[in-house]
């Protein structure tokens, strides 16, 4: 049951490594909770090893394949929970790829334990009820139900299992109520990080503030009163410590004016755009202007070099849909590598598309090696994406 490809997990703050960059992975001990459940399968492991009937050699396989399936479990579980904590669940494409290749070593495991290996089905339910869509899961359980109950009376020489059925059903329901606790647990988890990421970008802007409005008018004094006294000497009489003055008074006025532009550089640069904060701040314009939100809930996904970039195509996309779209609906996807803001409005000509702000916002996608498309939603709104290049190593400035 080992998944196909587990993918990586998601980026983590703008302001601190990636999330795996930061130490071992979330959840890397979830495989002892699963391992705790493998005590069903002693019986047909055991029905294996000693069915003198069966040849030695079917016999083995079945034993590889229940450890096989044993260990598979483990780590679909493990990986499972991992992926959920980073927000990025599985897709039921690569869940139903592992159930299926649980079931083929529970195929294995019946040349030598028969209907004993039934009980391995009690696991795919469980795995399927955690990670599938609730539809797709009660489908397969229904199957499992299925298999359970009519295999025995239709293979030779197999007893009914009946007896399984109701520790499935158990098995699956308290699965039910994990896979909902890991999702709450998740959830909050996300919530907590955007929750530090808005008050750091707070604080980064308030400080940013005050530098700017405490030294930057002090050294605009300097600079407005040494330009005085420069004039004032120009008009003096010329001697030479009338010189030396000029020289240090001009040189107080250059060092003064280069200050100030670093004051003011850094200013600029502490109050860098934040993509979390832009998403709080595009659900708040959003419902402001009576347009309905369909926002992701946070922004582990997108990695922290394209975080800034992201973050302003999202402004932009917002402020374009509420000043000039009419639309009733605005939907916000983020991936690794890709932002989209869409609407349901009137359309590509009514999002001022040459204006200055979609100009800026294709030069700081030059800037960072990324590319920015436009035209028309599947809604029958604009479309404005942003598409991030594989080999793209930083964000605009």
């Amino acid at each position: 049951m080992t998944p196909s490809s587990a993918g990586t997990p998601a980026g983590g703050g703008e302001q601190r490594p990636a999330r795996e960059e930061q130490g071992p992975a979330p959840g890397r001990f979830a495989w002892l909770f699963a391992a705790v459940w493998l005590v069903y399968l002693i019986s047909p492991l055991r029905r294996a090893w000693t069915a003198a009937a069966t040849p030695l050699p079917l016999r083995v396989l079945a034993v590889a394949a229940l450890v096989g399936f044993a260990a598979g479990f483990c780590w679909f579980f493990a990986w499972f929970r991992r992926r959920r904590l980073v927000g990025a669940p599985p897709a039921p494409t690569a869940v139903w790829r592992v159930l299926g290749a649980g079931l083929l070593l529970l195929v294995l495991a019946a040349s030598g334990a028969g209907e004993e290996s039934l009980a391995g089905l009690v696991y795919i339910g469980v795995a399927a009820v955690m990670t599938l869509p609730l539809r797709q899961s009660a489908v397969v359980v229904a199957g499992v139900v299925a298999l359970i109950t009519v295999l025995p009376r239709v293979v030779p020489g197999w007893t009914p299992q009946d007896g399984v059925v109701p520790g499935l059903l158990l098995g699956c329901l308290a699965a039910f109520g994990v896979g909902q606790v890991i999702t709450r647990n998740a959830e909050l988890l996300r919530a907590r990080e955007q929750l530090v990421d808005l008050a750091v970008t707070r604080e980064r802007a308030r400080l940013a503030r005050d530098v700017h409005d405490i030294l930057g008018h002090s050294l605009t004094v300097i600079t407005v009163k040494t330009e005085l006294a420069g004039r004032l000497l120009e008009a003096a009489p010329g001697s030479p410590a009338l010189d030396r003055v000029r020289a240090e008074v001009a040189d107080v006025e250059r060092l003064a004016r280069e200050a100030l532009a670093d004051v003011r550089a850094t200013a600029s640069g502490m109050r860098s755009v934040s993509l979390t904060g832009e998403l709080a701040a595009a659900r708040r314009a959003l419902d402001a202007a009576g347009i309905a939100a369909d926002l992701p809930s946070a922004v582990d996904v997108v990695p922290a070099r394209h975080r800034e970039l992201f973050a302003w195509t999202l402004r932009e996309g917002v402020t374009n849909v509420v000043r000039h779209s009419g639309a009733r609906r605005c939907t916000v996807r983020l991936t690794a590598d890709c932002v989209e803001v869409r609407d349901d409005g009137r359309g590509h000509d009514s999002t001022g598309d040459d204006g200055s702000g979609l100009a800026g916002l294709r030069s700081r996608a030059q800037a960072a090696g990324a590319r920015v498309e436009t035209g028309r939603s599947p809604e029958g709104g604009f479309l404005l994406r942003v598409v991030a290049e594989p080999a793209a190593v930083g964000s605009s400035a």
